[in-house]
């Protein structure tokens, strides 16, 4: 059209083409064709705007979203509620929730009211952000000015709920969508949230309940609620209980992931099986599922809680032909390996191979270290590698003084242990009940 000598650029043929390429998120595409009009003097209108804004938020190209709004306001076409939300939600997806929150108070003051629509992209924006407790404000917020949130509203905040650990206001909010399920039936999402608390605080038996009502209760479970369950039997070693999850996921038509897979090969690790895990890992291979990084440490970790060393360190180098470089939970996992092991010696082993990988070692690896020179009596190698750890910036936790404590307690070295104590009281380090038991044992040992 645009080579024949007669053609006159139109609006409605530049706009269909815009919304075409924007459907088929072609968005430099969609883009360009917007540029051109314009310079063909053809002017967009308020639907070929929101048609591009929604592609590059499809595509969370938020500035682009933004840049494009702003141009529209320049341009004195009021952008419309949909605008403002899409342009929200691109902000959101990206975990941008600061931005986020500004847009919506723009909105307002720009005369146009949010919906419940903007009220969930801006929750979601504060879960996509980690802001769990700014999601559980905003939600009181809105109960504040009678909006009447729906499902997808509060799957957000029970999962926010469960994030900051506030498990029975999560269960409460449940039994309150069963109460009114016209308004807000609970769904999958909602049900597996629940789960998921449960498996959180080590609650098997509630966690099985709630797989059980949903399924009573007509919400077919799906691959992440299996997940959900297998996690919480395997993170108690019972191998048998997941293993008739993981049978009953497939005979209801579900495939296994490599998630499914990698709980229930650690289930088999937790139970001190790490021949059945090898199994479980090597059938999903056959099945076509490639393990993940996650697969490697959890087998790593079962060999190397049997004690099986050799096998454990021979991962990571299967790890690497495989294209999966280790991280610092492998090396973690092979540091806590060495002291279950009784093999001092391979801890430079392992941190020479840390090294070598230019793996940087976190909080978790310097206390696998440091507890497996004690579980030695390496008094002088624990101190080293504590150092070692100051020295790198790397800030010792609760957990880093209470293996420090105990493990000094144990050696008798008391006086040792409560000068920890008292460096930990000098960093303003919150004492646990572990911590707490480990300095009785110091003090009783001490006076007597």
């Amino acid at each position: 059209m645009k080579n024949q000598e007669n053609y006159c650029a139109r609006n409605d043929i530049y706009g269909m083409m815009i919304r075409l390429h924007a459907r088929h998120n072609q968005v430099d595409q969609a883009r360009g064709l917007f540029f051109e009009m314009q310079e063909w003097r053809c002017k967009p209108d308020a639907d070929i705007y929101n048609s591009l804004i929604n592609a590059h938020a499809r595509a969370g190209l938020w500035r682009w979203a933004i840049n494009i709004m702003d141009d529209m306001l320049r341009a004195a076409i009021p952008p419309s509620r949909a605008t403002y939300n899409n342009v929200i939600n691109a902000c959101g997806a990206a975990g941008n929730w600061k931005k986020a929150l500004e847009l919506c108070k723009k909105m307002i003051r720009n005369g146009v009211g949010p919906d419940l629509v903007t009220h969930n992209i801006v929750l979601s924006a504060f879960k996509n952000g980690s802001q769990y407790s700014e999601a559980i404000g905003y939600f009181e917020m809105m109960k504040g000015a009678n909006i009447a949130p729906d499902t997808f509203t509060l799957n957000i905040v029970i999962h926010c709920l469960v994030k900051v650990g506030q498990h029975g206001d999560a269960v409460d909010l449940l039994n309150s969508m069963r109460e009114k399920r016209a308004q807000c039936p609970p769904d999958v999402v909602t049900y597996t949230s629940i789960m998921h608390s449960y498996y959180v605080c080590g609650q098997v038996k509630n966690c099985k309940a709630v797989f059980d009502m949903m399924v009573a209760e007509g919400v077919k479970p799906n691959i992440v609620s299996y997940n959900a369950l297998l996690g919480a039997y395997a993170s108690h070693g019972m191998h048998t209980e997941a293993l008739g999850i993981f049978k009953l996921l497939k005979q209801n038509g579900l495939r296994p992931d490599v998630v499914s897979y990698t709980t229930l090969l650690n289930a088999y690790g937790r139970s001190a099986q790490p021949e059945k895990a090898r199994e479980v890992f090597n059938e999903m291979r056959k099945n076509s599922c490639k393990p993940n990084k996650v697969s490697y440490n959890a087998l790593i970790d079962a060999y190397g809680s049997a004690g099986m060393f050799k096998e454990a360190i021979s991962l990571l180098h299967e790890m690497e032909k495989d294209g999966i470089p280790p991280d610092v939970v492998s090396i973690s996992t092979l540091l806590t390996a060495c002291g279950r092991c009784r093999q001092t010696t391979k801890i430079d082993t392992v941190l020479e191979a840390a090294k070598f990988r230019g793996i940087e070692l976190n909080i978790v690896a310097y206390n696998s270290g440091i507890g497996s020179y004690l579980s030695f009596g390496d008094y002088e190698k624990a101190l080293e590698f504590y150092a070692t750890m100051m020295a790198s910036n790397v800030n010792p936790d609760a957990v880093t003084y209470n293996i420090l404590i105990s493990g000094l307690c144990k050696l008798g070295k008391y006086a040792e242990s409560l000068k920890f104590f008292e460096d930990m009281v000098d960093l303003r380090i919150p004492l646990t009940k572990e911590v707490y038991s480990s300095l009785i044992c110091s003090y009783v040992n001490r006076t007597n």
